[in-house]
């Protein structure tokens, strides 16, 4: 049985500035909190291991890389399927979330069963996907995708409780 895990205004701060900036260096860190560097290196080795922290990423510029790389498509997809059990949820689930296209996986109720956030190179991309990921399912009944036209807030941030 897991220890109720206790996070106190240092462990908060920590929080926030990781979520603004992972690559801060732990120097840096400690000094925008206001701790040592042994204390700060300390508290985010606890947050990792308890697994508050579950992993740091670059979070990259879609319309950069489009740039750079041609044209890109994100939708947000809802998916129902036919047969809902835990066993065909559980299998559609774990066909998704292995697919690279895929972004962000979520089970929802009421409506469909599945959203899914999921980019593409282009339309033949996102069709190859649809193929791969919907239309060889028999159990996936329905299918409705949303093209995004612009991100207008992308913030892969948990909200925190204010310092005290």
């Amino acid at each position: 049985m897991k220890s109720h895990l206790e996070l106190d205004t240092t462990d908060l701060a920590l929080l926030t500035q990781i979520q603004d900036d992972a690559s801060l260096s732990n120097q840096d860190l400690a000094a925008r909190i206001h701790v040592s560097p042994a204390t700060c290196l300390r508290r985010v080795k606890r947050l990792r291991e308890a697994g508050v922290i579950e992993r740091e990423t670059a979070v990259l510029n879609p319309q950069r890389l489009a740039e750079a790389l041609g044209h890109g498509l994100e939708a947000v997809v809802e998916v129902s399927l036919d047969r809902q059990g835990s066993e065909e949820q559980d299998a559609f689930e774990q066909r998704v979330i292995a697919d690279d296209a895929v972004q962000q996986c979520y089970r929802v109720s009421p409506g469909p069963d599945f959203i899914l956030v999921v980019v593409a190179r282009d339309m033949p991309d996102y069709l190859a996907l649809a193929q791969r990921l919907f239309t060889s399912d028999a159990n996936v009944r329905n299918v409705k995708a949303f093209f995004s036209v612009k991100r207008a807030k992308f913030r892969p941030r948990l909200p925190l409780p204010a310092r005290g």
